[in-house]
């Protein structure tokens, strides 16, 4: 059942003051200011609007082909005449994503692992900073949906399955971006949670789950003052939602008192009238419906022009802000490409997390950082960013060999075998008829190459055929079937941040296939284009594959300790099949685990993974995407010069049985075009908690290099909420880092469905050895209260609430009861 909503209910809290006995921190940001969150407009506004043709004010909704393409993602003309600027929009999760170089930076899952509010907002400020001096206006990031599904191709992206965390880092991260002059557009509003069909989806979700789960982080966007925000490809309760008037008037205008502009995402505008009645304002990357179909309609008087006004004024009144309609664009910094390199460093290194650590594998030290065998394409390639929009360009990026290399310094032996191939070896000569130079086929400009034949295959075998190319995709035929087909509307666009690259910079495809032993046509067809073309052929067979790992294992057995680098290539327009590593490389690790005990792997993953193979491994390192300082900062936690800092900010299942949205096709990905969040509220920790399921690794999970313990837990009232007081004490050795995190349990006094507990908020803590600290964290009311479908507000949950303190979801050491009064 799709949800509704009265049109103008207040968003309020039904109950007043708490009384106390309990916990908890983070309450998330103050709202801001009228004339700071950006919701009116000046006269300065109102004297343009008054000025404007009305081709003039349509010119200023739509996208448009930028003259002088800096590479950016969208353009919008201004009103030169009139000092109104053009607008450049720029991709931008992990850095800025136009041609020439720029920052990147860890992932959003990365810096989210963190735990640390004050760090999202530097990682925005040098996103702000280098978005302006890159020449652009705005920045379409960063996205706050929430992970819903471990599947979701855009994980890596976004930062938590937890509304609080969220919405905390995003409203940081906001702030960060927009104290730079650059404007922040939240996205994707609201409830694009997966890829696979995400631009016809239709989501139903009930009123409680939409409020408390997925909107939380959109909310504290707003309070940031975000400038813009993008609207969702999906449908949400069978409107799609860039024309939903319950999201983008009922919700996001009246309710939050939002005064910025919307915006759909690429190609996401599906009407003229509805859409702007419902309060869109600008369609990108074109002006299919906002172009001359809606001078059109106001010609027509089916769109009033007021309509026209309206979004007008809220574009202006941003610029405005921003100080872009001052009769110049304020002047752009340079690039501090140090600085931002210097953050990337400090933001992978803070948010790896070490997930496993047996028998103090790590930090390697001693003998075991004397000998070691590094092992996995990601440990000699540098794995940066994930792919689609957010890839960057990198100023450089070193690889985890060398910096291991680097770091285990002189008499050191580090060696390095492959593992995993992803960029095949050359088709034997012997096995195509005719005979065909598969390594390195040019195609002048303008010219088309074809080849037809046979490729033979001795014995039926696993193939994987790879391709390698630098203009237009070719096309191979295997037996009739085309084996890398574009997909309408993507061309080269949605492609994975490492694997889809080989060494020398051209693109890569594979298909893999069971393939019977004899003959198999093949036909391939590459063109030249206007620079011409470099065209290889290549395969990884089974052969192949154990030469490989057979090569990896007696790298294993010469060393005293490995570090594997296992990988998942994820990027937009995309889901993941599986939780399970990509490829061969289960059956890598348990190979070399099997011959050298002491293996840590390194995961440079996009999400949750399972991980059958884990009792067999001494240490595992989660490192997400960890952008251009990545080797460094892995190096760096492998040999204990810091210690590993991240948590968990999503659960992770044991296998693709066991997770919130598993077994059930109407939760994912969908049936008959329809999503359903029936789970509710109980989303990530929530679920497994309420199921009794146990996780891989719970939400919150990371170990430290030392160890910690808490005790005397106080709680006392607080006009806002509870104020929860413990102690952290560092036991260990060496100086480490803590997330102590606090969660409440559920009201005895709601009639409504609630958690077994909650986030209720958390403190990143750095303590010398030996060190003792008091720390105190705050649970503001809004987490101690749920959302009630029935008032359409906000209801403090009274009576005796239960809180708890620990290091994760699944590690609760302290617990006492507060008693909530309203």
């Amino acid at each position: 059942m799709s949800p509704t909503f009265s049109r103008r209910s207040a968003l309020r809290l039904v109950g007043g003051a708490i009384a106390v006995a309990a916990a908890a921190t983070s309450a998330g940001p103050a709202p801001l200011a009228h004339a700071e969150s950006g919701s009116g407009a000046g006269p300065r506004v109102e004297g343009l609007i008054g000025r404007l043709t009305l081709d003039e004010k349509i010119s200023l909704l739509h996208g448009a082909t930028d003259p002088d393409s800096l590479g950016q993602a969208g353009y919008v003309p201004g009103v030169p005449r009139l000092g109104i600027p053009a607008l450049r929009l720029a991709d931008g999760p992990a850095g800025v994503r136009v041609t020439r170089h720029a920052t990147a930076l860890p992932a959003p899952v990365l810096l989210a692992s963190a735990f640390d509010p004050a760090l999202a907002r530097r990682y925005g400020q040098v996103i702000g900073r280098e978005g302006r001096a890159l020449g652009q206006d705005v920045l379409l990031s960063p996205m706050v949906n929430l992970i819903r599904t471990p599947y979701a191709g855009r994980n890596f992206e976004t930062f938590s399955e937890d509304p609080l965390l969220a919405g905390d880092l995003v409203a940081a991260e906001i702030r960060g971006i927009q104290g730079e002059g650059l404007i922040a557009t939240v996205k994707h509003f609201a409830l694009n949670n997966q890829e696979k069909d995400r631009q016809s989806v239709d989501v139903v979700v009930d009123e409680q789950t939409l409020h408390e789960v997925e909107l939380r982080g959109f909310e504290a966007a707003v309070e940031a003052g975000t400038g813009a925000v993008m609207g969702a490809y999906n449908k949400v309760g069978g409107t799609y939602a860039c024309e939903n008037p319950m999201l983008l008037t009922d919700i996001l205008r009246e309710r939050w008192g939002f005064g910025g502009w919307v915006m759909t995402d690429w190609f996401a505008a599906h009407s003229t009238a509805a859409a702007i009645a419902a309060g869109l304002d600008m369609e990108m990357p074109d002006g299919t419906y906002f172009g001359a179909a809606l001078k059109s309609a106001v010609r027509s008087g089916s769109v009033p022009e007021a309509y026209v006004d309206r979004a007008v004024r809220r574009v202006l009144a941003v610029m405005d802000r921003f100080g872009l309609l001052d009769g110049s664009v304020p002047a752009r910094p340079a690039r501090d490409a140090k600085a931002g390199a210097a953050v990337a460093l400090e933001v992978a290194k803070a948010g790896a997390t070490l997930l496993r650590n047996e028998h103090r594998a790590l930090p390697l030290t001693g003998a075991a950082a004397r000998s070691i065998a590094v092992v996995g394409p990601t440990g000699s390639l540098p794995f940066v960013s994930g792919g689609g929009s957010a890839h960057v360009v990198p100023d450089r990026a070193d690889s985890p060999l060398d910096a291991i290399g680097s770091r285990a310094g002189r008499g050191a032996h580090v060696s390095y075998s492959l593992g995993e191939d992803l960029f095949g070896k050359p088709v034997p000569a012997s096995a195509l008829s005719p005979a065909l130079s598969t390594e390195g086929q040019g195609i002048a400009a303008g010219q088309t190459w074809t080849y037809e034949g046979t490729l033979t295959v001795a014995d039926a075998d696993e193939w994987t055929l790879v391709i390698h190319y630098s203009g237009e995709r070719p096309k191979v035929l295997l037996d009739g079937e085309d084996l890398f087909p574009v997909a309408p509307g993507y061309g080269e666009y949605f492609s994975g941040g490492l694997v889809s690259a080989a060494p020398d910079g051209l693109s890569v495809r594979r298909r893999t296939l069971d393939l019977a032993k004899g003959a198999h046509k093949v036909e391939i067809t590459a063109k030249g284009g206007t620079g011409g073309q470099l065209f290889r052929l290549r395969r990884i067979t089974g052969a192949t594959r154990a030469q490989d790992v057979a090569e990896a294992v007696a790298a294993a057995r010469a060393a005293h300790s490995v570090v594997l680098f296992a990988f998942e290539d994820a990027t937009e327009g995309l889901d993941r099949t599986t939780i399970a590593l990509p490829g061969h490389q289960e059956r890598l690790i348990e190979a070399v685990s099997a011959a050298n005990p002491r293996t840590t792997v390194v995961l440079n993953t996009s999400s949750s993974t399972s991980m059958p193979w884990l009792r067999r491994t001494a240490a595992v390192l989660q490192m997400y995407y960890p952008g251009q300082e990545g080797a460094s900062a892995t190096a760096a936690v492998l040999f204990g010069d810091c210690d590993p800092g991240g948590r968990l900010t999503q659960s992770f299942a044991v296998d693709d049985a066991h997770h919130p949205v598993a077994g059930d096709p109407r939760r994912y990905p969908g049936l008959d075009g329809t999503e359903e969040y029936s789970e509710g509220i109980h989303a990530g920790y929530r679920w497994y908690d309420a199921g009794g399921v146990r996780p891989l690794f719970p939400f919150g999970h990371g170990l430290s290099y030392t160890s910690f313990v808490y005790d005397g837990l106080r709680v006392r009232r607080d006009h806002h909420g509870l104020r929860a007081s413990f102690t952290v004490r560092n036991t260990g050795r060496r100086a480490g880092i803590e997330v102590a995190q606090v969660y409440v349990g559920p009201s005895p006094d709601l009639g409504l469905d609630q958690a077994v507990r909650v986030l209720g908020g958390y403190e990143r803590l750095a303590l010398r050895a030996g060190e003792r600290r008091r720390v105190t964290v705050r649970v503001a009311s809004r987490t101690l209260s749920s959302w009630d479908a029935r008032k359409h507000a906000w209801v403090l949950g009274t009576g005796r609430r239960t809180l708890w303190v620990g290091a994760s979801s699944g590690d609760l050491r302290l617990s006492t009861a507060a008693e909530v009064r309203a």
